[in-house]
């Protein structure tokens, strides 16, 4: 596959439009669509940086014109965390229908499962700010 049909493949994978990719990146729409055409090749290393982080796939994909370039492991990830999402509330909710546990030890047990939640919505807010910096830093020089 050319560099261009992977980035291609993997924005409409992550439901993401050549717009989307363009504000998360700050690369020009016309230079994603030229990208996606196959018209041009980036050509600063750190636009392939941008375009692996925003489309969340391993920069060394997007470099080797060679790589085999699939969305199964993406979408193996994506099944796998959705099963063990599943596996995780009916758990909980055998837990809370009658299980062991006292009603102090419930409510500990959601302020963790919240917890998590928050640390991890923070992490994407981190990666986003720093996305954001790099996106700077490329066009001040």
């Amino acid at each position: 596959m050319t560099f261009g049909e992977k980035v291609r493949a993997a924005r409409l994978a992550a439901g993401y439009s050549q717009r989307d990719v363009s504000e998360m990146t700050g690369l020009s729409l016309r230079t994603i669509q030229n990208y996606e055409s196959g018209e041009r090749l980036p050509k600063q290393r750190e636009s392939y940086t941008l375009m692996s982080r925003a489309l969340n796939v391993p920069i060394q994909t997007l470099l080797d014109e060679n790589a085999d370039f699939t969305l199964e492991t993406q979408d193996e990830h994506v099944s796998r965390a959705a099963g063990e999402a599943r596996r995780l509330v009916d758990e909980v909710s055998v837990l809370y229908a009658g299980g062991d546990l006292c009603e102090e030890d419930m409510d500990a047990m959601m302020r963790a499962i919240q917890d998590a939640y928050w640390i991890a919505k923070e992490r994407g807010r981190k990666f986003q700010r720093r996305v954001a910096e790099t996106r700077k830093d490329v066009e001040n020089g």
